[in-house]
């Protein structure tokens, strides 16, 4: 029960980080900011500081923040004062000092600092936490990689991802195995937080490239670091992550548009919910450098210049500023309700995929 509850307030924490990145760039530039929440509606309770509503609400997975004239609610005002004709009942003032303070009144640098500003809060806790992974230090592990079929570890039931305990190095589990050549062995792994023991009798002569036992080892875990190697090393670490998922974004768009298909190996939030508990099961370590993965995804998934997503609004941003004039509202909301419908099916089709796969 634990896990469950670190993994859904770490994923929130992802999703709420990105929220503060829009929330704090929008107050450093002095826009009205309406609302900055703390999980999503219904509402539990808010206060108000200033101008703005602090709220928290009962569904724990995120959080939002409403930027005063950031979706076109004071489009067509006049400068005097409320259009009361087009906005019935709404008493917001709009004299000039408030006019400066809206989304849509701002310059294409500042929209632009603000849009992105999530997607930089993202990477920015994607490597804060995969440098706490160096800092904390992760213990010393021999995982199985990959088994070959036929092997006498495939016959047993050995297989990928299983941690072989008593074991921090290769060459000392080959030693062992070599020394043994023909007699039966036991192996004892750790599988999804449980032990599991197989036997099995290694090979005299096995295939070429494969060994006695026929798998492939991976040698996992890390020494503590100290705090400036740590950032240093998580710095980097973030930004390889970042073109890998890059690249695996544009395979994944390529195999959706091209051949009309999902590969198999992507999952969406139920899917990711499962991933992250397994892993949090493993330890404190591994969850926070999953978690920072998943950070950097979100950045990456945001970038990308698609409808409702930060990376379609700053396109947006650049075309009003090529063209000279704003987007009229009306089809800003169009084209991001299209793109917001897509990516909704697209989520229900990976769920959907992804509790088939529980049974």
């Amino acid at each position: 029960m634990l896990i469950v509850v670190l993994v859904i307030v770490g994923l929130s924490f992802l999703i709420l980080g990105h929220e503060a990145g829009h929330f704090f760039v929008a107050k450093l530039f002095g826009l009205k900011v309406d609302e900055f929440g703390i999980g999503f509606p219904p509402r539990i309770t808010a206060r108000k500081f200033g101008d703005t509503e602090y709220s928290i609400n009962w569904l724990p997975f995120g959080g939002f923040v409403r930027i005063s004239g950031e979706r076109g609610e004071f489009e067509g005002i006049n400068p005097d004062g409320m259009d009361a004709a087009a906005h019935p009942g709404d008493a917001t003032p709009t004299g000039d000092a408030d006019q400066a303070r809206l989304f849509y009144n701002q310059p294409a640098w500042k929209k632009s600092a603000i849009v992105l500003a999530g997607v930089f809060m993202n990477f920015i806790l994607g490597w804060l936490l995969i440098a706490a992974v160096f800092m904390i230090g992760v213990p010393q592990t021999l995982v199985i990689s990959a088994t070959q079929a036929g092997s006498p570890a495939a016959a047993a039931g050995l297989q990928s991802g299983d941690v072989i305990k008593g074991y921090t190095d290769a060459q000392s589990f080959i030693n062992y195995i070599d020394a043994n050549e023909g007699k039966p062995v036991t192996v004892t792994v750790i599988r999804s937080d449980k032990d599991l023991t197989f036997t099995m009798t290694p090979r005299v002569n096995p295939p070429a490239d494969q060994g006695a036992l026929g798998v492939a080892l991976e040698e996992g875990g890390a020494a503590r670091e100290n705090f400036f190697a740590a950032l240093w090393n998580g710095l980097q670490d973030a930004a390889i992550i970042s073109w890998l998922t890059l690249q695996a974004f544009y395979e994944l768009v390529k195999q959706i548009f091209i051949h009309a298909s999902i590969p198999a190996d992507v999952v969406g939030p139920v899917g990711i919910f499962g991933i992250a508990e397994e892993t949090g099961k493993i330890g404190l370590a591994y969850l926070l450098q999953f978690l920072g993965i998943i950070s950097i995804n979100l950045m990456i998934v945001n970038c990308i210049p698609f409808p409702a997503l930060d990376g379609g609004r700053f396109l947006m941003v650049i075309v009003e500023k090529i063209k000279g004039s704003a987007m009229p509202y009306k089809v800003e909301a169009w084209i991001n309700g299209i793109g917001f419908a897509l990516l909704l099916l697209l989520m229900v089709v990976l769920t959907v995929r992804d509790i088939h796969g529980l049974f």
